[in-house]
């Protein structure tokens, strides 16, 4: 056997929970629009895992070969620098999905997802992807916008590393925060403040005093660790 395979199978050691698939299958954005009979039929494909806190759903090197689909929880997905540094690309909650090339060719992850909490995920293996894919094809555009979707916040992300101050790069992610909970001035900071340095290009001490800076002048108020509560948002677009 080789690595990778001892890998996967130590992966999906992990407690089962087989309540859940049709929950994580109506919240994926490339599965809600179908129909109902549609929707059961690619439950009765999807495989429910429960991981702890920390762990890896993969890692680099390992093979693409599955959908993961996050149906409680969260994840986090970086790459790490030759320096032996993280860099997070992006944060999947509920709903959100990777693993996503396994639908298109043999590959090998670039990258790692580890849990940032205990997470509850649906995996569906490449060669029933691929099954669907041929049955339903609507589910291929559904993916595709994603692509669109994640190419485009990675282009603004790169865009305001060049040329973006600190402060206002972490005052407008603090707006994009709201913009996921409008009916709410109150957001939570979905990973620490060290993976959050990492995804912005800073320090987390540098993320620790703008926060502290923006709670002085009146833009926010810190609720509890990781929780804050937006007072004036016009304000904080203009740092």
């Amino acid at each position: 056997m080789s690595m990778t395979e001892k890998k996967h199978q130590s992966t999906f050691c992990c407690q089962h929970s087989g309540g859940n698939d049709q929950a994580c299958v109506s919240l994926v954005p490339i599965f809600n629009h179908l129909e109902n009979d549609q929707l059961n039929e690619i439950m009765q494909t999807v495989k429910s895992v429960r991981f702890n806190k920390g762990e890896f759903i993969y890692t680099a090197d390992d093979e693409v070969d599955s959908l993961y689909i996050v149906s409680e929880g969260k994840i986090k997905i970086f790459h790490l620098s030759e320096s032996g540094k993280e860099l997070l690309i992006r944060v999947l909650q509920p709903g959100d999905f990777t693993g996503e090339l396994a639908l298109f060719q043999d590959s090998i992850h670039k990258g790692f997802a580890q849990t940032v909490i205990d997470t509850q995920v649906c995996v569906i293996k490449r060669s029933i992807l691929q099954e669907l894919l041929l049955k339903y094809p609507s589910i291929s555009l559904k993916i595709l916008a994603e692509f669109a979707s994640r190419l485009e916040k990675s282009e603004k992300q790169t865009i305001r590393y060049a040329t973006e101050k600190v402060e206002t790069r972490i005052a407008l992610y603090l707006a994009e925060c709201m913009h996921i909970t409008p009916a709410s001035n109150e957001i939570k900071l979905p990973v620490s403040y060290k993976d959050l340095a990492s995804y912005l290009g800073t320090t987390p001490e540098s993320i620790s005093r703008t926060l502290t800076r923006f709670e002085e002048q009146g833009f926010i108020k810190k609720e509890k660790q990781h929780v804050l509560e937006i007072l004036d948002l016009d304000g904080l677009l203009l740092v």
